[in-house]
Parts: C-alpha cells; sequence; structure tokens
C-alpha cells in the first residue's frame, strides 16, 4: 500500500519532450523547464539545447537521469521530492517511462506517497500508430526486440497470435535482420509501417507486407525507427492439435521440411508454431 502524501512534498512532473521539432513542446514544458528547481534529464546536453531553442533560461539544478544511473540517481531525486522541491524528468523525446527512463523513480515516488503528475505531449508510439494505416482501436506496445537472435526469435513467436496491432522501436542497424524475423514468424503478407524520423524533416513512411519491407531496409536506413506491424488475423482454418498435426504430415510427405512444414501450417491457420509443434511431437508419440 502507498503511503499517504505528507504535507511539503515536492510534485514529481514527467514532462513530454518534442520526438523531432522543437515547436511542438507545450507551453507547459516550457514553463516547466523555467520554474521548476529540480530537472532530471536523460542527456543534459540536449537539455540544454532544447532550452535554448525553445528560449528558456534553466535556473534549475540539472542531474543526469538515464538507463546507466536510474537506480541509484531515484533515491536522490526522491530526497529532492521528500524535502519539498518539484522534480521535472525529462528525456532525450517523447514520454519518460515508455522505454526511458522514468519508471522507477515513479513508483520510488508512489511508495513515498509523492505526487506525480504528467505534462502531456508527443509520443513516437501514438504518432507512428495514427499513420501506419493499421487498425489503433486496440494495440501494445512491445518496446525494442531482444537483440539476440534467439531471444528475438522466441519473442516475436511468442507474439505471433496477438490479436493487437503491435508498435515496436528498433535502431537503423538491427532493423534489416529484425524486420526479417518478424516476417519468418508473423508471415511475409502481414502488413506492417516503418516510420522514420517521425515529424523531422525527412519523416518518411514505408507501408506494405512485413517481407517486402524487409527487403527495402537491406539497403540500409537511416534516422530514428519506430515500427507498427498489424495483428494476427482471426483464425479461419484448423484448430484441433490432431489436424494441425496432420497437416504438417502432408506437407512433410510431400518434401517440405519438418520446420518449414510447422512454421507453414502454424502461419496459414493463425496458430503458434509452439502449438503446432508439440502437436506433432504428441502424433508422433
Amino acid at each position: 500500500m502507498a503511503a499517504v502524501t505528507g504535507a511539503g512534498t515536492g510534485t514529481l512532473r514527467l514532462a513530454a519532450a518534442p520526438i523531432g521539432r522543437p515547436e511542438d513542446a507545450s507551453a507547459r514544458l516550457r514553463a516547466a523547464l523555467a520554474e521548476t528547481p529540480v530537472i532530471a534529464a536523460e542527456d543534459t546536453r540536449r537539455l540544454r539545447r532544447l532550452a535554448g531553442d525553445l528560449g528558456v533560461e534553466l535556473a534549475a539544478r540539472v542531474v543526469s537521469y538515464n538507463d546507466v544511473n536510474e537506480r541509484e540517481r531515484a533515491a536522490g531525486l526522491v530526497g529532492d521530492l521528500l524535502a519539498g522541491r518539484d522534480v521535472l524528468v525529462v528525456t532525450d523525446a517523447g514520454m519518460p517511462g515508455v522505454s526511458d527512463p522514468g519508471y522507477r523513480l515513479v513508483r520510488a515516488a508512489v511508495a513515498e506517497g509523492v505526487p506525480v503528475t504528467v505534462l502531456p505531449g508527443p509520443s513516437a508510439v501514438t504518432t507512428a500508430l495514427a499513420v501506419s494505416g493499421l487498425p489503433t482501436d486496440r494495440f501494445c506496445f512491445e518496446g525494442f526486440p531482444p537483440r539476440r537472435p534467439g531471444e528475438r526469435a522466441r519473442r516475436l513467436e511468442a507474439l505471433a497470435g496477438e490479436p493487437r496491432t503491435m508498435v515496436f522501436f528498433e535502431s537503423p542497424r538491427r532493423l534489416p535482420v529484425t524486420l526479417a524475423a518478424m516476417a519468418e514468424a508473423f508471415g511475409a503478407d502481414r502488413p506492417a509501417a516503418v516510420c522514420r524520423e517521425l515529424t523531422k524533416t525527412y519523416e518518411e513512411v514505408r507501408r506494405g507486407p512485413l517481407g517486402d519491407l524487409a527487403a527495402w531496409a537491406g539497403d540500409g536506413v537511416l534516422g530514428e525507427i519506430t515500427v507498427v506491424v498489424g495483428g494476427a488475423p482471426e483464425p479461419q482454418g484448423l484448430t484441433d492439435p490432431a489436424d494441425l498435426a496432420a497437416a504438417v504430415a502432408d506437407r512433410e510427405a510431400a518434401g517440405t521440411p519438418r520446420k518449414q512444414a510447422i512454421a507453414e501450417v502454424a502461419r496459414e491457420n493463425g496458430a503458434q508454431k509452439r502449438l503446432v509443434y508439440d502437436a506433432v511431437v504428441k502424433a508422433r508419440k
């Protein structure tokens, strides 16, 4: 149970920063940058550059707050809050806590009964969803896929049956292999959109099947990347494990390697590969 809010505490303020153009900053962010006594910034140099672009003179004590020092800095920032000083958290772009530092500090503040509020604004997640052309009524955010090939394949396989539109972040260097892995796990014909440099001068949105996008990315892509992938379609085919196993057996008899046959049957029937694999193993026993 969270502690009861005590009198005289400061307020933890999470501020959404522009994801591209400084002019997208809200009036509330400008005021908070000028007035808040303590600012926790993911990159202090980028914060000062943003303040300069906005014509704001920083009078705050600015501390770095990033993935490396997030745990150790949280205690000191909570100390500031308990001493009555407001703390503003600003990441390089978008909303703190969404694949950026902020979550641990919010938890620590809530545990101490410190008020937490948000200065809403730009978000790469919702911006990419809006321009993707894919369903937005239900979606999930999956952050960065794992870097290691095996872990990445397992994570994507577990999402193969996810019916909601999915949003991912990815580095331009890893984008080609990630799109290829998505095409393998979700099917080369699954609709998707690659959003590059959102709101910036060279903004680009590529829409199409995952297989085509993987081929396009193979030539190299630059900039900040957000990937939106359509959810799994409603199952239209086989659902009974025995029928799935039989479908795999038919393909194997026709010369298709078992691993490929399992992937094809899973994809065509909207089933997870693990479920089809288990059905095959059970049938052979």
